[in-house]
């Protein structure tokens, strides 16, 4: 996308040298450069609504075609990782859709460990620390790919006592850094 600079200066340079000191022509190219700069921003803001991962007032959209309920309370990275999961999660379900599904809304590295003589699947967040803020809706999209009969177990990471160990922080240092239980699990 062209900056206002850029179309002005671009403007500027298509008139003849003769009118770099008449202020009314100036101005009546300053103007327009104005304008061309909102048409520019507005017609890249409706191309961004093209892409899920750019797409902001569009959103809702997206849901409709694929389904999914519009809650415009949950935050926007969180509803364009349903959107991506919907579109991942088609095909012959294996560990590897189940892996892309999953890591579709945590951003971040699982692994899926099935168990056929248990009917168990575990899905394990390995590079997300605590329990990811969009849970309910990796449930729900793990859910709606996997057979019925089958379980889901979910494992998460959180800070252990050697990596606690090895911040080499006094006991001082932690507690000026007041966190509360929850928050020191998942310091990093």
């Amino acid at each position: 996308m062209r900056t206002l600079g850029e179309i002005n200066r671009a403007m500027h340079d298509y008139l003849p040298l003769y009118y770099a000191d008449v202020a009314p022509a100036n101005n009546v190219i300053d103007r327009e450069a104005d304008e061309l700069a909102a048409i520019n921003s507005a017609v890249y803001s409706v191309l961004d609504q093209f892409f899920i991962d750019t797409a902001t007032w569009g959103i809702d959209r997206w849901e409709r075609i694929f389904g999914v309920a519009v809650d415009e309370l949950k935050p926007i990275d969180q509803r364009r990782s349903v959107i991506k999961s919907k579109l991942r999660g088609v095909g012959t379900v294996t560990p590897a859709l189940v892996e892309q599904v999953a890591e579709a809304y945590d951003n971040g590295d699982v692994t899926v460990t099935e168990n056929n003589a248990t009917y168990t699947v575990t899905i394990t967040f390995i590079s997300t620390l605590g329990i990811p803020p969009n849970l309910a809706d990796i449930q729900a999209a793990i859910r709606d790919i996997l057979p019925a009969h089958l379980v889901v177990n979910y494992v998460f990471r959180f800070l252990t006592w050697n990596e606690v160990n090895a911040k080499n922080l006094t006991w001082s240092a932690w507690t000026a850094l007041n966190l509360t239980w929850n928050q020191l699990e998942v310091y990093t």
